[in-house]
């Protein structure tokens, strides 16, 4: 395995600058995701990685060694590819060895490599068949086994998951970190998906506009976002947010919105950093939201009344939508509550999971 690091990294095409001064550190054996929404830069600066892009600035280093201007073969690097990119005429074996055999491998490597690699993904008995004969998920299984076999110092994942369902999108998911588990290596994954993100990576790069807005663990990312474009991006259903201003009263911190106003736990993670008088947006995720009725928090200074206008059942949650002061409100409940439509319930905030952001 391999560490990975990236200096300062810029891509422009054209008057279109996609990356913008990128640094990142990969540390050996992590599993790192690279997140954003379409045209952020992730898949450019995973192409830069690869070396099937040059940057326009600053350097790669792959160990101690600089590979910035380094073509993809010499790197070292095995790349997943979001289409598969199998030989159609070749057997599932024959797409597998092909690579191996361009470096010179003996057959007898290269049918144990096969073998060891064929037995992790369970794809032993797909080995005779050629690509128009596989699912989409054994399709997938077979690329991921091409790369597994090279031994490669890392792998780079490009949206691998993309043209799945969502049934084999979730056990390939698992399937993947648990590859990642066996094999230890480094492993760099690209993708959209913010619950491929959170479930799969040891940390997330989260990108927009060629910037990367924050990195870190996915628990850190989900309850620390470090603006409202990152607490935006993760979770679904998305987290509430609200305008307003700061004010102190009685030596307490209130947010005032429109005709409302809540106060903040004296022990809240950002008191140092929210001022007197200060306009503010403030998040609150729907799971943070819970009806007075039913909640073991009493907070009258922090509970609402609300009329609810729609209500989703997925199940396992309710997702009750309303609106306070014209801004629109998700609160998830449990599956087992019972809410309608123009129902009226008070709702308690809890104000020691919210967070503000300039």
């Amino acid at each position: 395995m391999s560490s990975i690091k990236l200096d300062n990294i810029h891509k422009s095409f054209g008057d279109n600058h996609i990356i913008k001064g990128i640094d990142l550190q990969i540390n050996e054996g992590e599993f790192l995701v690279l997140v954003g929404p379409s045209g952020c830069g992730k898949s450019t600066l995973l192409r830069i990685l690869s070396g099937l892009e040059t940057p326009d600035k600053g350097n790669i280093r792959i160990d101690k060694t600089d590979v910035t201007y380094q073509p993809p073969a010499k790197r070292d690097l095995a790349m997943v590819f979001q289409n598969y990119a199998l030989y159609p005429h070749l057997t599932v074996y024959e797409n597998m060895a092909f690579g191996l055999r361009m470096h010179k491998k003996p057959d007898i490597e290269i049918k144990e490599r096969i073998k060891k690699a064929t037995k992790i993904l369970q794809i032993e008995d797909l080995l005779d068949r050629k690509p128009k004969a596989l699912s989409g998920g054994q399709r997938q299984r077979v690329a991921v086994g091409r790369a597994i076999v090279r031994n490669p110092k890392a792998y780079l994942f490009d949206e691998p998951l993309s043209n799945l369902d969502a049934k084999l999108r979730s056990e390939m998911r698992v399937e993947l970190k648990k590859i990642h588990q066996l094999l230890g290596t480094t492993m760099v994954y690209v993708t959209h998906d913010q619950i491929e993100a959170m479930t799969m990576g040891d940390r997330i790069a989260i990108l927009r506009d060629g910037v990367i807005e924050q990195l870190d663990t996915p628990k850190n990312i989900y309850n620390f976002p470090s603006n409202e474009f990152v607490a935006s991006f993760v979770g679904s259903p998305q987290m509430n947010f609200f305008s307003g201003k700061i004010h102190i009263e009685d030596n307490n911190k209130i947010f005032k919105t429109g005709d409302l106003q809540f106060q903040l736990p004296s022990n809240h993670y950002q008191s140092d950093k929210i001022n007197n008088g200060e306009d503010y947006i403030m998040g609150i995720r729907p799971e943070n939201i819970h009806d007075n009725h039913l909640s073991e928090i009493k907070d009258p200074s922090n509970t609402i009344g609300v009329n609810v206008e729609l209500v989703e059942n997925i199940g396992s949650n309710l997702y009750i939508h309303s609106k306070v002061n014209n801004s629109p409100l998700i609160v998830s409940l449990s599956g087992s509550s019972q809410v309608s439509v123009n129902d009226k319930i008070d709702f308690i905030f809890d104000m020691g999971k919210s967070h503000f952001f300039k």
